[in-house]
């Protein structure tokens, strides 16, 4: 049997993108085999497709690294979950496709309240942003957190779990839409064309700055990042989507005893994403289930318009996530 899948052949701009075939996944004794109803898209989703981030070994060559739907298969050796089940989930890649097969343990439940496509925005996004933020930042109550790209899927994720948890937040932001939409969230938007966010963050915080920084903007920003932070605080390195190079002063990081963290979750061994995936499940499951915490969608397209949406979401000036719909 032959399932729909959005390939690209070659490496390039959206135009690469093109609906094709592929097996239908045959998912192994420890995973199910979920009927996709949405996927997830994501800033690497786009570099993959550019041919600078290669999927784990391993993983299906196609795009895709979060999925919602409805489980049709599980293996002999999963608990915990069963056909007809309504999840989301994680994935090394595949996910724009008809149907995946993911280990068990990766996979999430719908959370009341939330929409079967729209869960479909949740699993990256909470993934990055409890194991950057929480388990390797360690932000606490009553902490400053700075949030660069405070409208993506990520930004908006850190900025409501980090305020339903008691934490204070800035972000910075490219519009003042955008910043009012971050402030409608509970965070203190600065529009990056407008304010130096080093200064704004020292003057916010009465001189003792960021106790934890999420980058994804890289280049430029570490050294100002290293500036911004508090003594004994945590830049958390995500992503470079400026492609530049990075360079900043090690004495200043070394006087505020600053931590710098460069991480991904994709290419991690599976008991890792595993546990991220647990922390997740008990800790920020119960704030969207309680509506402390949303989904932010900006766009859903249908899964043959994959290319228009890469196009879209390259240009930018989006709120949140883009997801294709499969069903």
């Amino acid at each position: 049997m032959r399932v729909l899948a959005i390939l690209n052949s070659r490496s390039g701009g959206p135009e690469v993108l093109e609906a094709g075939e592929v097996d239908d996944p045959v998912p192994g004794s420890a995973e199910v085999l979920i009927d996709v109803a949405a996927a997830g898209m994501n800033h690497a989703d786009l570099s993959q497709r550019a041919g600078g981030y290669p999927p784990p070994p391993g993983a299906p060559a196609w795009l895709g690294m979060e999925v919602s739907g409805t489980i049709a298969h599980v293996g002999v050796d999963v608990v915990g979950w069963s056909v007809g089940d309504e999840v989301c989930a994680l994935l090394p890649g595949g996910g724009y496709a008809e149907r995946v097969a993911v280990h068990a343990s990766l996979v999430l439940p719908r959370p009341e309240g939330v929409s079967l496509v729209d869960a479909a925005a949740l699993p990256e996004a909470a993934a990055t942003v409890w194991s950057n933020v929480f388990m390797l930042g360690e932000l606490a109550a009553d902490e400053t957190l700075l949030v660069h790209g405070g409208t993506s899927g990520i930004g908006s994720m850190a900025i409501q779990v980090a305020r339903a948890l008691g934490a204070d937040v800035i972000t910075t932001v490219g519009s003042a839409a955008k910043v009012s939409f971050v402030e409608s969230l509970g965070a203190r938007g600065l529009n990056y064309h407008e304010a130096d966010f080093v200064e704004e963050v020292k003057a916010a915080t009465d001189g003792h700055g960021a106790d934890v920084i999420l980058d994804l903007v890289g280049g430029d920003y570490l050294p100002r990042n290293v500036s911004a932070l508090a003594v004994g605080g945590r830049v958390m390195v995500i992503a470079n989507q400026s492609g530049e190079p990075s360079t900043f002063a090690l004495g200043s990081l070394m006087m505020k005893r600053g931590r710098i963290h460069g991480t991904t979750i994709r290419p991690r061994p599976l008991a890792e994403k595993a546990a991220i995936i647990a922390g997740v499940r008990e800790n920020v499951w119960p704030l969207i289930e309680g509506g402390a915490v949303r989904p932010v969608v900006d766009h859903v397209l249908p899964l043959a318009e994959a290319a228009e949406a890469h196009r879209q979401l390259e240009a930018g000036g989006h709120i949140g996530k883009f997801l294709l719909r499969v069903r």
